[in-house]
């Protein structure tokens, strides 16, 4: 399976158009305290979105809405559904993401069994509401290096707060990828920043 080493993290149907145009991939759709109706109905023009770019949707914290409209995957918090009820509840095929902040949750979420683990935050990030303990550079550093010596190969991105001039630091600690949101949603052009993370991600990708 493919995970992207970049991922986008939408609040609404135009950030992912945004996103896309730009070349990314894989947009994570996170909506909070909506009905469920409009929650739907954001989740399936996101999806037509990421159709017509060839892109994969990853519902937030909402399996049994992925299950309704055929997403991708899911990205489960913490606080969330277990990620082996996902499974029960979506099948063999859609990719499952789960939260860490601590080689425990590292080592939980690997035994469960999940495609990639999004490991944050990295510095402290508004658009995520009861932030776990910041881990910042060496944190990642200090996690990565005992998942290594545990052996441990889930893909693990980075998230929380990271810029473009982040992302060579973040990647030789280890980091599979880097998820974003305000970077480039609030970027005076979104489209031109999501392809700057591109090309400074291909670039690592090459030196490493």
């Amino acid at each position: 399976m493919h995970i992207s080493k970049l991922h986008f993290i939408a609040a609404t149907p135009q950030q992912a158009e945004q996103a896309c145009a730009g070349g990314v991939r894989w947009v994570q759709l996170r909506v909070k305290n909506v009905a469920a109706d409009v929650w739907e109905e954001l989740a399936r023009a996101t999806q037509q979105v990421c159709r017509r770019y060839g892109a994969t949707l990853i519902l937030n914290d909402n399996p049994a809405l992925a299950r309704t409209i055929g997403a991708d995957g899911v990205h489960l918090g913490k606080q969330d559904m277990a990620p082996d009820e996902a499974r029960a509840l979506l099948g063999p095929g859609p990719i499952i993401g789960g939260t860490a902040n601590t080689l425990a949750d590292v080592q939980h979420l690997t035994a469960a069994g999940v495609d990639y683990i999004g490991l944050g935050p990295f510095r402290f990030t508004t658009t995520k509401q009861n932030l776990s303990p910041i881990l910042g550079l060496a944190g990642y550093a200090s996690l990565l290096g005992a998942a290594r010596a545990a052996r441990l190969t889930t893909p693990v991105i980075g998230i929380g707060g990271i810029l473009l001039s982040d992302v060579g630091a973040l990647l030789a600690t280890g980091l599979h990828g880097v998820a974003v949101s305000g970077a480039i949603a609030k970027a005076s052009d979104p489209v031109a920043e999501a392809a700057l993370f591109l090309d400074q991600l291909s670039l690592q990708a090459t030196r490493s």
